[in-house]
């Protein structure tokens, strides 16, 4: 996207809904702090908006006030409702009981027992229903008919829009000089909406960047068919942004104020919870790291330097059992390892010529199959410097004779093969590799299985969970080829994503 020009702006009235919006009877106006270490290694000033400091650790609380505080009394009186599994419910649920009014929170059945207690020690009525954001969602508007209640949407409401808005007043009375780019995650645009509905009123030379993970780009997809796009499925990682669709007043903001978007992966979100970390001694969670990733993606593309630059760091709801990947990959995403995958002759000395190739390198992983009587391949992981250290050392195992692939941005790699490199079965005909993402919840491997046709037969299985609400498998699968189409179908209604991975070049080294 380039930038905007912007026409009058008058008849949106947001300039007036965010100065006249109530929010600071729950929320605190978030500190704007330098980030020492990161404004060093990207040579601009990064400011960090520590939406993550306030009392529900995430900026929801502002819209969701906002929108109830702005309710007439008979209203609040017969109660509010809302459907979440994240950092909305709280903030509704809080909302709700400072101004004394009943808050029903419609949660899927497969939310974590630690999100549904937050929401209900913050005085909440939960109700479980549903698998999936949007059983909850469907239920809740049902209930929202039966008993009268008023519903509090997460993002495409002005009222929620403004709320959140106030958080680009406190930035441009906080830090008055000038400012080159606003950072700022994007799930249904609420957040980015509001931010940038304000800024562009007041200061359109500043540029409002969104940023959205690859696997969760809704609204990315929407400004470049200027239609909102609904996605068949999103990245579940980032889950405070997993939105399908972005709302239709918040996309006709975005396509009025928002001077771009920044797509960034898993292993570059890891990397900016780890500097906000080292910065803060805070641990964002993935959703809140989103606006740091970007800003880090846009200074090394654009080249710029000398610059100011604000990061919204808008959640920090983070499980700790995810913490374990979060590490695991935050050195991919700061480019500080490198996974190959070498092929050597299968003959005396070769493995100690390629370890002289690795010279004093320090391993993060180190894995050696032999693959027939002529050669054996290898799984390796090498600390390095930058992608130019890596392409270094891919270029001296070439020197060698050594046949090098660099695996470092392979999905299929890192999350599996690293784990279970082995050889494929001579049993193992017509097999078809896939990922998928599976659920956390009691019943979802069963589901799998008993939605084969008792035909097939798994002859590969490797399952990893985050430490969050889903796990990640590859499986293989014996499928004849008369079954194909079956085969297709299955995937099709079984409802978890998956990716085919038979063309996967780390496959066909490791396990086919």
């Amino acid at each position: 996207m380039s930038p905007i020009t912007l026409p009058s702006m008058s008849s949106d009235g947001y300039l007036e809904r965010i100065l006249l919006a109530r929010v600071y009877d729950v929320a605190q106006e978030s500190p704007l702090e330098v980030a020492p270490n990161l404004s060093t290694r990207l040579q601009n000033q990064v400011l960090l908006k520590r939406e993550d400091v306030q009392s529900v650790f995430s900026f929801k609380l502002r819209g969701a006030y906002n929108k109830m505080a702005h309710l007439p009394p008979e209203s609040l009186a017969k109660g509010v409702i809302a459907s979440s599994a994240g950092n909305h419910a709280q903030g509704v649920a809080l909302g709700a009981r400072h101004l004394g009014s009943r808050a029903i929170i419609v949660m899927p059945t497969t939310t974590p027992q630690v999100k549904i207690d937050a929401v209900k020690a913050r005085g909440g009525d939960v109700v479980l229903h549903g698998e999936t954001y949007d059983d909850a969602y469907s239920h809740a508007r049902q209930l929202e008919r039966e008993k009268g209640l008023t519903f509090i949407h997460p993002f495409d409401d002005p009222d929620v829009i403004a709320g959140q808005g106030t958080i680009a007043m406190e930035i441009l009375r906080q830090y008055q000089q000038p400012i080159h780019a606003i950072f700022v995650a994007i799930g249904g645009g609420g957040l980015i909406a509001g931010i940038a509905a304000y800024v562009k009123r007041l200061r359109p030379e500043i540029q409002i960047i969104g940023v959205e993970p690859t696997d969760a780009d809704a609204m990315y997809q929407s400004l470049q068919a200027g239609q909102r796009v609904r996605l068949e499925q999103v990245g579940l990682f980032a889950d405070g942004v997993a939105v399908r669709q972005v709302g239709a007043e918040t996309f006709r903001l975005c396509q009025r104020y928002v001077d771009r978007i920044i797509r960034v992966d898993t292993d570059d979100t890891c990397a900016a919870i780890k500097d906000v970390f080292e910065d803060t001694r805070s641990i964002l969670e993935p959703a809140g790291a989103l606006a740091v990733a970007g800003a880090k993606a846009y200074a090394e593309q654009q080249g710029i330097q000398g610059q100011t630059l604000v990061a919204v760091a808008c959640g920090a709801n983070m499980n700790f059992d995810r913490l374990r990947f979060v590490a695991e990959r935050a050195e991919l995403g700061e480019r500080r390892e490198a996974i190959f995958a070498v092929t050597i002759p299968e003959r005396p000395g070769s493995l100690r010529q390629f370890c002289e190739c690795i010279g004093k390198r320090n391993l993060t992983e180190f894995n050696y199959r032999i693959a027939h009587q002529e050669e054996a391949h290898i799984f390796v992981g090498l600390q390095i410097r930058d992608r130019v250290d890596a392409a270094e050392i891919a270029a001296k195992f070439e020197s060698q004779g050594f046949t090098t692939l660099d695996l470092t941005d392979n999905e299929l790699a890192k999350m599996h093969l690293r784990h279970m490199v082995g050889g494929k079965s001579p049993l193992a005909q017509d097999e078809l590799l896939y990922r998928f993402e599976f659920p956390e919840r009691p019943g979802a491997l069963m589901k799998f299985v008993t939605a084969m046709s008792p035909n097939w037969n798994i002859s590969l299985f490797h399952y990893r969970n985050n430490g969050s609400d889903y796990g990640r498998i590859v499986a293989g699968i014996q499928v004849p080829p008369q079954d194909m189409d079956d085969w297709q179908a299955f995937l099709d209604t079984l409802g978890y994503p998956y990716w085919g991975e038979n063309q996967n070049p780390a496959y066909h080294l490791f396990l086919g």
